[in-house]
């Protein structure tokens, strides 16, 4: 080659060079993002990472398995009950479009399950038979201000008939007799008849008082001008006779004001292995966000929610009887804002966080304490920290249940609030005097915690949003352990999917955790976009299942009774140090009242284990467990189902 043409090749890779350069200095954020989420793949997904901080990994559903989950439940079959009902949709809504679906976690395989009503804001719990019990759900989605078209409200309809109640039927017209102005009944309604009241010594009638029902009703016409602004008598059409005199409607204002959303009073069983819902007696009360918390004697007990027209249930609460499959009202009336965290304490009584998901006045029923059923005796706790900020707060009891301590973590102000906390509060209820007392603050104001209960007696805690629904893009990406030993949080790997409202999370029973929904307002910083439901579910492998060989636990009673025993081979025998049996989970709208881990007493043999399970039907009510057994390293074996009598 010639001196000229190596002058020429050298000038042809000069500008070739810079322009490489060039390229890559316009390119330079891209190219260091690339490289930069290369290199943080690497790092989570190396040995020693997983050992310190776990993993997570997002499930690949087909498209048309695909739905909004807003609940979850651990089956006693392994499989998880996956519930989005209308999935806050109302096109879905409007449509009768109903889902439900069953995920195995052992074939990741997922089928869709007929549903009966809308299960959306529905309340759950797990049964002592192993059923799922479910109460509630939407009747009518709200309307924002500006969306009401027609005037409405709450009609009280009256019968002084004392012979006969009376049939209400959808589209039944009130008209106003100062105003005559006409409303529409959206419902029906039985109105039952009157009651006659007699003086109780001399015998002598005193009175009749009317039966009463209320109905929600709509103005005829669209329009401010069909508003009304204070109360008046309304008359039935259509009705004849003494119908005409002894039928009428009472209602205060009627206006364009927001409405909010509307329960059902429907209830179902899931059966776990016939995998399709029973319906069972209705509740006396519509409940949308409601609470079901297991009592003592095994019943259930159905907590606030919003009603059919949309008011807070007034302190009407009610129990289930799982053998007759029939609900009755407590003796005395309390009140609570929607999706109360109510838990069963080991001498009966219930505990009330202040945890809560949603509706009720800002000054009524939010105070945390100890409440005994029967009486209705309220003992209120002092001591929490950011008490303004106690709604979308979680709450967990901490393992295990034994030492009867909670922690409650996070939460916001009441509403649509910007205000969030990065308190945690625990509390111990075997103190003689218990109080709140602070614990390890979290990073971030947090709004939606999700917890788990863990076998190795640690609790994960992930997920949620620094504001409400998420706005401004808020959600945070960041898990923790918390350590019940040392009152410490310690940061594990991020999740990839952020949560906010309408997500939960349950422990699985190979030890894995399941996060499922979020339900963001927005999808981005300025809050200029609409927010799509996150469909995608995320599994988080907690740090003890890679640390190699896992305890195993060989076959033995699937059922035990309470102050029993029960024997399991196990070739690792030498090394379990615990023994957990763990409630599977019902998780909704930062409420999950049913998990809880219970220490076993364990005995070791060269062939197995002895677990004894204590009698206290307070601390271990009937139904089914996962028990986990877990050797010095902390590592647990897969569960065994076992049914608690």
């Amino acid at each position: 080659m010639t001196d000229r043409a190596k002058l020429r090749r050298m000038r042809r890779v000069g500008v070739g060079a810079v322009v490489v350069v060039a390229i890559a200095g316009m390119n330079a954020p891209a190219m260091y993002r690339f490289g930069s989420e290369r290199y943080h793949h690497y790092k989570i997904n190396r040995p020693g990472y997983k050992e310190r901080n776990g993993h997570w990994d997002v499930l690949d559903f087909p498209k048309e398995y695909r739905q909004n989950t807003i609940h979850a439940a651990l089956l006693r079959t392994g499989k998880v009950l996956l519930i989005a009902g209308s999935g806050n949709n109302q096109d879905n809504f409007d449509a009768k479009k109903y889902d439900t679906r069953i995920w195995d976690p052992e074939t990741n395989t997922i089928k869709k399950v007929p549903t009966p009503d809308d299960l959306f804001c529905t309340g759950h719990t797990q049964l002592a038979n192993g059923n799922l019990l479910v109460a509630g759900g939407t009747k009518r989605y709200e309307k924002l201000k500006g969306d009401v078209k027609k005037a409405g409200g709450l009609m009280i309809v009256h019968n002084e008939d004392p012979d006969a109640p009376k049939t209400i039927r959808t589209g039944t017209k009130f008209v106003g007799k100062e105003s005559g102005k006409t409303f529409v009944a959206k419902d029906p309604a039985v109105v039952e008849r009157a009651k006659k009241v007699f003086d109780k010594k001399t015998g002598k009638f005193l009175r009749t008082e009317p039966g009463l029902d209320r109905i929600y009703v709509e103005a005829e016409k669209e329009g401010r001008k069909y508003e009304t602004g204070s109360q008046d008598n309304y008359r039935v059409e259509g009705l004849k006779g003494d119908d005409r005199r002894n039928v009428y409607g009472i209602a205060e204002k009627l206006a364009l004001d927001k409405k909010d959303f509307q329960g059902i009073d429907d209830a179902f069983e899931f059966d776990p292995v016939a995998e399709k819902y029973i319906k069972v007696d209705p509740m006396h009360e519509a409940r949308w966000y409601p609470t079901l918390t297991t009592l003592s004697d095994g019943k259930v007990l159905s907590l606030s929610g919003l009603d059919d027209i949309g008011q807070l249930v007034p302190g009407k609460n009610e129990v289930f009887d799982p053998r007759t499959r029939t609900w009755a009202y407590t003796k005395k009336e309390r009140q609570f804002p929607t999706y109360p965290a109510v838990f069963l304490l080991q001498d009966g009584r219930l505990f009330y966080s202040g945890s809560n998901a949603g509706y009720g006045p800002a000054d009524e029923g939010r105070e945390p304490g100890i409440w005994d059923l029967g009486s209705n005796r309220f003992d209120k706790l002092g001591g929490l920290s950011d008490p303004d900020r106690m709604e979308t707060s979680g709450t967990v009891l901490l393992p295990p249940a034994q030492d009867e301590k909670y922690l409650v973590i996070g939460g916001g102000g009441v509403g649509e609030s910007e205000k969030s906390s990065r308190r945690t509060r625990l509390i111990d209820l075997k103190d003689p005097n218990p109080r709140f007392h602070d614990g390890p603050s979290l990073e971030k104001g947090t709004r939606y915690p999700q917890t788990s209960v863990l076998p190795d007696d640690s609790v994960l805690v992930s997920g949620g949003s620094e504001d409400y629904r998420g706005r401004g893009a808020s959600d945070i990406h960041q898990a923790r352990l918390y350590d019940t030993r040392t009152n410490t949080f310690r940061r594990v790997a991020d999740p990839e999917v952020g949560r906010n409202y309408h997500s939960g999370s349950l422990l699985l029973p190979d030890g894995r955790v399941l996060f499922f929904g979020s339900d963001s307002l927005y999808a981005d910083k300025a809050n200029s976009k609409p927010g799509t439901f996150e469909q995608r579910l995320e599994i988080y492998t907690p740090p003890y299942l890679y640390r190699g060989a896992r305890p195993g636990l060989g076959k033995g009673p699937a059922a035990v009774g309470r102050g029993g025993t029960a024997t399991y081979p196990s070739k690792q025998a030498a090394s379990i140090r615990t023994a957990r049996l763990i409630r599977p989970s019902a998780s909704t709208h930062v409420t999950d009242v049913d998990q809880r881990s219970v220490a076993l007493d364990v005995r070791r043999s060269a062939g197995g284990i002895e677990v004894t399970i204590p009698e206290n039907r307070n601390l271990v009510p009937s139904g089914w467990y996962m028990l986990f057994v877990t050797d010095e390293r902390g590592t647990p074996s897969k569960a065994r189902w076992v049914e608690v009598k």
